[in-house]
C-alpha cells in the first residue's frame, strides 16, 4: 500500500523513474479498488456508488499516466512511449536501465544504498 501512496503524494510529478514495483503496485491496487466499488455497487444495488467508481477513476487518471511516464523513463526511454500499446506493456515489464539516465538516478540503487547504511 505504500507504493499506492507514494505514487498518490507525487500526483503530477512526470519527472524521474520509477521502478517496476512502483509501476504494478499502483496498478494493482487501482484495480482492487476501482472494481471492488463497481461490484459493491453492482450486489448491493446502490448507484451512487458507481458514480463514486467514476469519480475515483478520474480522480486517479493523472497519477496513473504521471507513474507510466516515470516508468518509461526508468527503461530510458521517452515518456510518450506509454502511447504506443503493446510496446509499453514490454517497457513496463523490462528492468530498468543500470545507473543514471537522462531522466535522473536509479531508484532501486538508491533504495539498496539506503539499506545499506542501516
Amino acid at each position: 500500500m505504500n507504493w499506492y501512496l507514494k505514487v498518490l503524494q507525487n500526483y503530477a510529478g512526470f519527472e524521474g523513474r520509477a521502478r517496476r514495483k512502483e509501476y504494478w503496485m499502483f496498478f494493482l491496487f487501482n484495480i482492487l479498488i476501482s472494481y471492488g466499488l463497481q461490484i459493491v455497487a453492482v450486489v448491493i444495488d446502490v448507484p451512487a456508488l458507481l458514480f463514486l467508481s467514476l469519480i475515483y477513476s478520474l480522480g486517479v487518471l493523472i497519477p496513473g499516466i504521471a507513474v507510466g511516464v516515470r516508468r518509461m523513463h526508468d527503461v530510458g526511454k521517452s515518456g510518450w512511449f506509454i502511447l504506443v500499446p503493446i510496446y509499453n506493456l514490454i517497457l513496463a515489464c523490462t528492468d530498468s536501465e543500470e545507473g543514471d539516465n537522462q531522466y535522473g538516478p536509479n531508484p532501486k540503487s538508491e533504495e539498496q544504498a539506503s539499506l545499506q547504511k542501516v
